[in-house]
């Protein structure tokens, strides 16, 4: 090739009319430049996959995410039926029973309980405070009571328990 022609010049002149070796060097730029855009193209459709492939497993995992949100206040009925049933009972095993089987079923479909316990740690990512309470035997800043426990779907938060802080010094 020579200094005034550019690979551009080149290809559109008559192959006829150019030397081989501006022939070859022409032909060798164009497939650098189809195998880099080969490459990238490549890459482009590998993350393409990547992205629909994590799609559809979110899209799994948290299908049931509108059916398992309206069980929640099933929970709570069944939470505050035990509350009143009394101490023993067929009535307070006939709810504990159902209860239990209801949390069986939802947690292998990665539906998960958040029920602090008074003195657990606050946790602003997973408790929803409610109110500050003057708490004896509670550290300042800790849970000292649980108005509505709440739920996790997998990683990701369906309803932040609501909860009570003790008040500090």
């Amino acid at each position: 090739m020579t200094t005034d022609q550019t690979p551009d010049a080149a290809a559109e002149a008559p192959v006829e009319d150019l030397p081989l070796e501006d022939v070859i060097e022409t032909l060798r730029a164009e497939l650098e430049q189809v195998r880099a855009q080969s490459l990238i193209d490549r890459a482009d459709l590998e993350n393409q996959r990547r992205r629909m492939e994590r799609d559809v497993q979110n899209a799994c995992r948290f299908a049931n995410k509108q059916i398992l949100g309206d069980l929640l206040p099933v929970f709570d009925s069944l939470d505050a039926a035990l509350a009143v049933a009394g101490e023993s009972g067929p009535l307070r095993e006939g709810i504990e029973l159902t209860l239990r089987e209801l949390r069986r079923v939802t947690a292998n479909q990665g539906l998960l309980q958040i029920a602090p316990a008074a003195g657990d740690a606050f946790d602003p990512e997973s408790h929803q405070a409610m109110s500050v309470v003057e708490a004896e035997g509670v550290a300042p800043g800790a849970v000292a009571q649980v108005f509505q426990k709440g739920y996790r779907l997998n990683e990701q938060l369906l309803r932040p328990a609501m909860v009570a802080v003790a008040k500090a010094d």
